[in-house]
Protein backbone atom coordinates (compact mmCIF):
# COMPACT_ATOMS: atom_id res chain seq x y z
CA UNK A 1 0.00 0.00 0.00
CA UNK A 2 1.44 3.21 -1.23
CA UNK A 3 0.68 5.66 1.66
CA UNK A 4 2.37 8.66 0.16
CA UNK A 5 -0.15 8.11 -3.11
CA UNK A 6 -2.83 7.76 -0.34
CA UNK A 7 -1.96 11.05 1.54
CA UNK A 8 -1.85 13.04 -2.31
CA UNK A 9 -5.14 11.92 -3.35
CA UNK A 10 -6.53 13.17 0.08
CA UNK A 11 -5.17 16.48 -0.25
CA UNK A 12 -5.89 16.56 -4.27
CA UNK A 13 -9.73 15.99 -3.13
CA UNK A 14 -9.93 18.22 0.37
CA UNK A 15 -10.67 21.66 0.55
CA UNK A 16 -7.63 22.97 0.56
CA UNK A 17 -6.77 22.14 -2.75
CA UNK A 18 -9.93 24.49 -3.96
CA UNK A 19 -9.09 27.20 -1.27
CA UNK A 20 -8.92 30.15 -3.72
CA UNK A 21 -8.39 33.93 -3.10
CA UNK A 22 -11.76 34.79 -2.76
CA UNK A 23 -12.21 32.00 -0.23
CA UNK A 24 -9.08 32.95 1.75
CA UNK A 25 -10.74 37.00 1.98
CA UNK A 26 -13.67 36.29 3.01
CA UNK A 27 -12.76 33.98 5.95
CA UNK A 28 -10.10 37.24 7.04
CA UNK A 29 -13.65 39.00 6.68
CA UNK A 30 -15.14 36.68 8.80
CA UNK A 31 -12.26 36.54 11.53
CA UNK A 32 -12.31 40.36 12.04
CA UNK A 33 -15.82 40.44 12.61
CA UNK A 34 -15.98 37.21 15.19
CA UNK A 35 -12.92 39.63 16.49
CA UNK A 36 -15.10 42.74 16.84
CA UNK A 37 -17.58 40.55 18.21
CA UNK A 38 -15.96 38.46 21.21
CA UNK A 39 -13.09 40.93 22.03
CA UNK A 40 -14.97 43.83 21.42
CA UNK A 41 -18.76 42.84 22.35
CA UNK A 42 -19.97 45.10 19.39
CA UNK A 43 -23.61 43.09 19.48
CA UNK A 44 -22.22 39.93 19.83
CA UNK A 45 -25.89 38.43 19.40
CA UNK A 46 -25.94 39.71 15.77
CA UNK A 47 -22.23 39.90 14.60
CA UNK A 48 -21.17 36.49 15.86
CA UNK A 49 -23.60 34.31 14.25
CA UNK A 50 -23.36 36.33 10.80
CA UNK A 51 -19.39 35.90 10.89
CA UNK A 52 -19.86 32.19 11.38
CA UNK A 53 -21.62 32.42 8.90
CA UNK A 54 -19.44 34.02 6.40
CA UNK A 55 -16.88 31.52 7.22
CA UNK A 56 -19.04 28.33 6.55
CA UNK A 57 -19.75 29.36 3.61
CA UNK A 58 -16.73 29.57 2.62
CA UNK A 59 -15.08 26.55 2.95
CA UNK A 60 -14.30 24.91 0.07
CA UNK A 61 -16.14 22.34 -1.08
CA UNK A 62 -18.47 21.56 2.37
CA UNK A 63 -21.85 22.77 0.25
CA UNK A 64 -23.79 23.92 3.13
CA UNK A 65 -25.34 26.64 0.81
CA UNK A 66 -25.61 24.54 -1.85
CA UNK A 67 -29.02 24.61 -3.79
CA UNK A 68 -30.62 21.50 -5.62
CA UNK A 69 -33.30 20.56 -7.45
CA UNK A 70 -35.22 19.02 -4.40
CA UNK A 71 -35.34 20.98 -1.79
CA UNK A 72 -34.59 18.86 1.24
CA UNK A 73 -31.05 17.54 -0.89
CA UNK A 74 -29.72 21.06 -0.56
CA UNK A 75 -27.12 22.55 1.78
CA UNK A 76 -28.47 22.76 5.42
CA UNK A 77 -27.72 26.64 5.72
CA UNK A 78 -29.28 26.56 2.51
CA UNK A 79 -32.55 25.47 3.57
CA UNK A 80 -32.28 27.51 6.92
CA UNK A 81 -31.94 30.85 4.26
CA UNK A 82 -35.72 29.85 2.76
CA UNK A 83 -36.74 31.68 5.78
CA UNK A 84 -34.87 34.76 4.62
CA UNK A 85 -35.82 34.53 1.38
CA UNK A 86 -39.40 34.03 1.90
CA UNK A 87 -39.70 36.74 4.44
CA UNK A 88 -40.28 34.68 7.51
CA UNK A 89 -37.56 35.28 9.54
CA UNK A 90 -37.60 39.09 9.20
CA UNK A 91 -41.76 38.97 10.33
CA UNK A 92 -40.92 37.28 13.18
CA UNK A 93 -37.72 38.71 14.73
CA UNK A 94 -40.47 42.37 14.25
CA UNK A 95 -42.77 40.29 16.61
CA UNK A 96 -39.78 39.72 19.06
CA UNK A 97 -38.95 43.25 18.71
CA UNK A 98 -42.30 44.44 19.48
CA UNK A 99 -42.64 42.04 22.33
CA UNK A 100 -39.85 43.62 23.78
CA UNK A 101 -40.05 47.14 22.69
CA UNK A 102 -41.71 50.02 25.05
CA UNK A 103 -43.63 52.21 23.17
CA UNK A 104 -43.60 54.52 26.33
CA UNK A 105 -41.09 56.79 26.05
CA UNK A 106 -42.40 57.50 22.49
CA UNK A 107 -45.87 58.04 24.02
CA UNK A 108 -44.80 60.23 26.27
CA UNK A 109 -43.12 62.71 23.81
CA UNK A 110 -44.06 62.65 20.58
CA UNK A 111 -41.70 65.09 19.47
CA UNK A 112 -39.84 61.76 18.64
CA UNK A 113 -41.61 61.07 16.07
CA UNK A 114 -40.07 64.05 13.94
CA UNK A 115 -36.48 62.34 15.13
CA UNK A 116 -37.25 59.24 13.94
CA UNK A 117 -38.52 60.67 10.51
CA UNK A 118 -35.34 62.79 10.26
CA UNK A 119 -33.33 59.64 10.62
CA UNK A 120 -34.53 58.44 7.88
CA UNK A 121 -32.95 60.88 5.32
CA UNK A 122 -29.86 58.36 5.13
CA UNK A 123 -33.02 56.05 3.10
CA UNK A 124 -33.34 58.81 0.91
CA UNK A 125 -30.17 60.21 0.23
CA UNK A 126 -28.47 56.50 -0.22
CA UNK A 127 -31.42 55.96 -2.86
CA UNK A 128 -30.69 58.97 -4.91
CA UNK A 129 -27.10 58.71 -5.41
CA UNK A 130 -27.32 55.06 -5.75
CA UNK A 131 -29.88 55.95 -8.93
CA UNK A 132 -27.43 58.55 -9.91
CA UNK A 133 -24.95 55.56 -10.34
CA UNK A 134 -26.37 53.87 -13.39
CA UNK A 135 -25.11 51.10 -11.82
CA UNK A 136 -28.43 50.14 -10.36
CA UNK A 137 -32.47 50.05 -11.29
CA UNK A 138 -34.40 52.11 -8.97
CA UNK A 139 -36.07 49.34 -7.56
CA UNK A 140 -32.41 47.89 -6.92
CA UNK A 141 -31.28 51.55 -5.71
CA UNK A 142 -34.61 51.45 -2.97
CA UNK A 143 -33.59 48.33 -1.75
CA UNK A 144 -30.64 49.84 -1.15
CA UNK A 145 -31.40 52.94 0.66
CA UNK A 146 -33.50 50.97 3.28
CA UNK A 147 -30.12 50.03 4.79
CA UNK A 148 -30.11 53.74 6.21
CA UNK A 149 -32.78 52.85 8.42
CA UNK A 150 -30.39 50.18 10.28
CA UNK A 151 -33.14 47.69 10.21
CA UNK A 152 -31.99 44.30 8.68
CA UNK A 153 -35.73 42.51 9.03
CA UNK A 154 -37.15 46.10 7.00
CA UNK A 155 -34.10 45.91 4.39
CA UNK A 156 -34.26 42.18 3.71
CA UNK A 157 -38.45 42.52 3.16
CA UNK A 158 -37.89 45.44 1.05
CA UNK A 159 -35.27 43.28 -1.21
CA UNK A 160 -37.51 40.28 -1.49
CA UNK A 161 -40.31 42.26 -2.98
CA UNK A 162 -37.71 44.97 -4.84
CA UNK A 163 -34.66 43.58 -6.02
CA UNK A 164 -34.44 39.59 -4.69
CA UNK A 165 -31.22 38.86 -6.76
CA UNK A 166 -29.69 41.73 -4.32
CA UNK A 167 -30.84 40.06 -1.17
CA UNK A 168 -27.48 38.87 0.29
CA UNK A 169 -25.27 41.35 -0.43
CA UNK A 170 -28.14 43.95 1.29
CA UNK A 171 -28.58 41.37 4.20
CA UNK A 172 -25.22 41.54 4.72
CA UNK A 173 -24.32 45.07 4.46
CA UNK A 174 -27.78 46.30 6.69
CA UNK A 175 -26.77 43.48 9.49
CA UNK A 176 -23.14 43.81 9.29
CA UNK A 177 -23.20 47.99 10.09
CA UNK A 178 -26.45 46.85 12.50
CA UNK A 179 -23.49 45.40 14.64
CA UNK A 180 -20.90 48.18 13.51
CA UNK A 181 -22.96 50.82 15.48
CA UNK A 182 -21.27 51.46 18.35
CA UNK A 183 -18.42 51.88 15.98
CA UNK A 184 -19.84 54.00 13.24
CA UNK A 185 -21.84 56.44 15.14
CA UNK A 186 -20.10 58.19 17.93
CA UNK A 187 -17.77 60.14 15.88
CA UNK A 188 -20.81 61.28 13.87
CA UNK A 189 -22.45 61.98 16.70
CA UNK A 190 -19.40 64.51 18.41
CA UNK A 191 -18.99 66.10 15.24
CA UNK A 192 -22.02 67.45 14.99
CA UNK A 193 -21.88 68.59 18.62
CA UNK A 194 -20.74 70.50 21.12
CA UNK A 195 -19.53 69.80 24.84
CA UNK A 196 -22.67 72.11 26.03
CA UNK A 197 -25.23 70.01 23.93
CA UNK A 198 -24.02 66.66 24.51
CA UNK A 199 -24.19 67.75 28.38
CA UNK A 200 -27.59 68.55 28.17
CA UNK A 201 -29.82 66.95 30.75
CA UNK A 202 -33.59 66.22 29.81
CA UNK A 203 -36.52 66.17 32.43
CA UNK A 204 -37.93 62.64 33.20
CA UNK A 205 -40.70 61.59 30.97
CA UNK A 206 -44.67 61.35 32.20
CA UNK A 207 -46.06 58.06 33.20
CA UNK A 208 -47.95 56.52 30.43
CA UNK A 209 -51.25 55.01 31.44
CA UNK A 210 -52.17 51.33 30.25
CA UNK A 211 -54.91 52.15 28.17
CA UNK A 212 -52.69 54.31 25.89
CA UNK A 213 -50.03 51.42 25.59
CA UNK A 214 -52.86 49.26 24.32
CA UNK A 215 -54.15 51.57 21.75
CA UNK A 216 -50.67 52.53 20.31
CA UNK A 217 -50.34 49.39 18.32
CA UNK A 218 -53.42 48.93 17.46
CA UNK A 219 -53.76 52.89 15.81
CA UNK A 220 -50.75 52.39 14.41
CA UNK A 221 -50.91 49.39 12.26
CA UNK A 222 -54.49 49.83 11.26
CA UNK A 223 -53.58 53.48 10.21
CA UNK A 224 -50.10 52.24 8.51
CA UNK A 225 -51.61 49.29 7.02
CA UNK A 226 -54.57 51.13 5.02
CA UNK A 227 -52.40 53.69 4.18
CA UNK A 228 -49.46 51.88 2.95
CA UNK A 229 -50.58 48.21 2.69
CA UNK A 230 -47.59 46.39 2.00
CA UNK A 231 -45.97 47.28 4.95
CA UNK A 232 -49.01 45.37 6.83
CA UNK A 233 -47.14 41.88 7.71
CA UNK A 234 -44.02 44.11 9.22
CA UNK A 235 -45.82 46.53 11.30
CA UNK A 236 -48.58 43.96 11.58
CA UNK A 237 -45.89 41.47 13.67
CA UNK A 238 -44.51 44.15 15.29
CA UNK A 239 -47.30 45.58 17.02
CA UNK A 240 -48.75 41.73 17.33
CA UNK A 241 -45.72 41.41 19.59
CA UNK A 242 -46.15 44.34 21.63
CA UNK A 243 -49.94 43.66 22.14
CA UNK A 244 -48.55 40.49 23.55
CA UNK A 245 -46.62 42.74 26.26
CA UNK A 246 -48.75 45.41 26.75
CA UNK A 247 -52.37 43.49 26.86
CA UNK A 248 -50.98 41.68 30.26
CA UNK A 249 -52.93 38.37 29.99
CA UNK A 250 -50.96 36.60 27.69
CA UNK A 251 -47.47 36.58 29.79
CA UNK A 252 -46.11 33.04 28.34
CA UNK A 253 -46.48 34.00 24.42
CA UNK A 254 -44.97 37.43 25.37
CA UNK A 255 -42.27 35.38 27.48
CA UNK A 256 -41.81 33.28 24.32
CA UNK A 257 -41.46 35.84 21.37
CA UNK A 258 -39.05 37.79 23.74
CA UNK A 259 -36.70 35.02 24.48
CA UNK A 260 -36.99 31.24 22.73
CA UNK A 261 -38.64 32.30 19.48
CA UNK A 262 -36.08 35.57 19.28
CA UNK A 263 -33.17 33.75 20.38
CA UNK A 264 -34.22 30.90 17.85
CA UNK A 265 -34.72 32.80 14.54
CA UNK A 266 -31.93 35.19 15.42
CA UNK A 267 -29.37 32.40 15.27
CA UNK A 268 -31.39 31.00 12.10
CA UNK A 269 -31.36 34.39 10.66
CA UNK A 270 -27.48 35.31 11.47
CA UNK A 271 -26.16 32.68 10.15
CA UNK A 272 -27.93 31.99 6.93
CA UNK A 273 -27.55 35.75 6.23
CA UNK A 274 -23.92 35.27 6.59
CA UNK A 275 -23.56 32.20 4.57
CA UNK A 276 -25.02 34.54 2.02
CA UNK A 277 -21.26 36.15 1.57
CA UNK A 278 -19.42 34.10 -1.01
CA UNK A 279 -16.57 35.47 -1.90
CA UNK A 280 -17.00 34.76 -5.85
CA UNK A 281 -20.47 36.40 -5.51
CA UNK A 282 -19.55 39.04 -2.80
CA UNK A 283 -16.11 40.25 -4.22
CA UNK A 284 -17.80 41.70 -7.59
CA UNK A 285 -17.93 45.79 -7.59
CA UNK A 286 -21.91 45.92 -7.50
CA UNK A 287 -21.43 44.23 -4.60
CA UNK A 288 -18.57 46.63 -3.18
CA UNK A 289 -21.22 49.68 -4.53
CA UNK A 290 -24.12 48.57 -2.36
CA UNK A 291 -21.70 48.19 1.09
CA UNK A 292 -20.23 51.72 0.09
CA UNK A 293 -24.05 52.87 -0.04
CA UNK A 294 -25.34 51.02 3.07
CA UNK A 295 -22.50 53.23 4.82
CA UNK A 296 -23.18 56.23 3.09
CA UNK A 297 -26.62 55.02 3.87
CA UNK A 298 -26.69 54.57 7.59
CA UNK A 299 -23.96 57.85 8.67
CA UNK A 300 -26.94 60.18 6.59
CA UNK A 301 -29.32 58.81 8.69
CA UNK A 302 -27.72 59.53 12.16
CA UNK A 303 -26.70 63.05 10.46
CA UNK A 304 -30.14 63.51 9.82
CA UNK A 305 -31.43 62.38 13.11
CA UNK A 306 -28.90 65.43 15.49
CA UNK A 307 -29.60 67.92 13.02
CA UNK A 308 -33.47 67.95 13.69
CA UNK A 309 -31.89 67.38 17.55
CA UNK A 310 -30.21 70.55 16.81
CA UNK A 311 -33.31 72.51 15.63
CA UNK A 312 -35.56 71.00 18.18
CA UNK A 313 -32.77 71.94 20.89
CA UNK A 314 -32.49 75.19 19.49
CA UNK A 315 -36.27 75.71 19.86
CA UNK A 316 -37.32 74.24 22.86
CA UNK A 317 -33.90 76.46 24.82
CA UNK A 318 -31.91 73.99 25.09
CA UNK A 319 -34.44 71.09 26.67
CA UNK A 320 -33.63 68.02 24.38
CA UNK A 321 -30.49 66.73 23.79
CA UNK A 322 -29.30 66.40 19.75
CA UNK A 323 -27.29 62.94 21.04
CA UNK A 324 -31.03 61.43 21.38
CA UNK A 325 -31.75 62.13 17.75
CA UNK A 326 -28.90 59.78 16.55
CA UNK A 327 -31.02 57.26 17.84
CA UNK A 328 -34.18 57.85 15.57
CA UNK A 329 -32.30 54.79 13.01
CA UNK A 330 -34.46 51.70 13.85
CA UNK A 331 -31.62 49.41 15.45
CA UNK A 332 -33.49 48.50 18.35
CA UNK A 333 -31.83 49.53 21.22
CA UNK A 334 -28.32 49.58 19.74
CA UNK A 335 -28.56 52.73 18.93
CA UNK A 336 -30.48 54.43 21.99
CA UNK A 337 -27.34 52.74 23.87
CA UNK A 338 -25.04 54.53 21.87
CA UNK A 339 -26.62 57.69 22.72
CA UNK A 340 -26.41 57.06 26.38
CA UNK A 341 -22.98 55.96 26.05
CA UNK A 342 -21.82 59.26 24.59
CA UNK A 343 -23.84 61.42 26.46
CA UNK A 344 -22.46 60.04 29.79
CA UNK A 345 -19.01 60.47 28.68
CA UNK A 346 -19.57 64.01 28.84
CA UNK A 347 -21.41 63.92 32.31
CA UNK A 348 -21.65 60.39 34.45
CA UNK A 349 -24.70 61.77 35.68
CA UNK A 350 -26.93 62.28 32.33
CA UNK A 351 -29.15 59.56 31.55
CA UNK A 352 -30.42 59.60 27.87
CA UNK A 353 -31.69 56.17 27.60
CA UNK A 354 -34.96 56.34 27.80
CA UNK A 355 -35.23 59.60 25.99
CA UNK A 356 -33.30 58.10 23.15
CA UNK A 357 -35.97 55.19 23.40
CA UNK A 358 -38.74 57.37 21.90
CA UNK A 359 -36.86 58.19 18.31
CA UNK A 360 -35.60 54.13 18.52
CA UNK A 361 -38.72 52.88 18.23
CA UNK A 362 -39.90 56.00 16.03
CA UNK A 363 -37.29 54.81 13.98
CA UNK A 364 -38.52 51.31 13.88
CA UNK A 365 -42.18 52.85 12.57
CA UNK A 366 -40.22 55.10 10.16
CA UNK A 367 -37.81 52.74 8.28
CA UNK A 368 -41.43 50.19 7.73
CA UNK A 369 -43.11 53.56 6.13
CA UNK A 370 -39.99 54.38 4.44
CA UNK A 371 -40.21 50.86 2.75
CA UNK A 372 -44.30 50.67 2.45
CA UNK A 373 -43.72 53.96 0.24
CA UNK A 374 -41.00 52.38 -1.95
CA UNK A 375 -42.94 49.39 -2.67
CA UNK A 376 -45.74 51.13 -3.46
CA UNK A 377 -43.79 53.79 -6.13
CA UNK A 378 -41.70 50.61 -7.36
CA UNK A 379 -43.26 47.11 -6.40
Amino acid sequence: MNYLQILKELLSQSGFAALTVNHVIMLLIAFALMYLAIRRKFEPLLLLPIAFGIMLANLPLAGLMDEADVWYESGVIRILYSGVKSSLFPCLIFMAVGAMTDFGPLIANPVSLLLGAAAQFGIYIAFMFANATGLFTPQQAAAIGIIGGADGPTAIFTANHLAPEMVAPIAVAAYSYMALIPMIQPPIMRLLTTKKERSIKMKQLRKVSKTEKIIFPVFVVCFCSLLLPSVAPLLGMLMLGNIFRESGVVDRLSDTAQNSLCNIVTICLGVSVGATANGDIFLRMQTIAIILMGLLAFSFATVGGILLGKVLCLVTGGRINPLIGSAGVSAVPMAARVSQTVGSKEDPTNFLLMHAMGPNVAGVIGSAVAAGFFMLIFG
